[in-house]
């Protein structure tokens, strides 16, 4: 019976040694996020360059929230942090853009379909 705790206790430690290993492995090579941090604000920025604020500000605050959450998590040096928080200001971004984009869209589209109705009532008004 002794013998088997032995080997069993062999194989508990190095078990447990082989997972320390592993995690510091994962752990060391965790670097910086200074590219998505990079794609990220370029997003923030675009959305606010599209009209996020006009037609898109919900969607636009919460990136900009997050951007600053994912900085300041970068200088406490919470990479996975910063990286999770950093993708998910740039979807909310690239929403801003879209919904801006959209809401200019059919704006445009309204706009035109006004001017085609006063031109119809033109024509209609110059063919009695």
């Amino acid at each position: 019976m002794k013998k088997f705790f032995n080997l069993r206790s062999y194989r508990i430690m190095y078990g447990i040694g082989v997972a320390a290993a592993i995690f510091t492995v994962g752990c060391a090579s965790l670097s910086a996020p200074t590219e998505q941090m990079a794609v990220s604000k370029v997003a923030v920025s675009n959305a606010g360059t599209a009209g996020g604020n006009e037609f898109a500000p919900l969607q636009l605050k919460s990136a900009i929230d997050k951007m600053d959450a994912a900085e300041q998590a970068m200088a406490e040096e919470d990479y996975l942090r910063a990286r999770q928080l950093a993708e998910q200001a740039q979807v909310d971004a690239q929403l801003a853009s879209a919904t801006a984009r959209s809401a200019k869209a059919q704006k445009a589209a309204s706009t035109i379909e006004e001017d085609n109705r006063v031109l119809r009532q033109e024509i209609d008004r110059k063919a009695q």
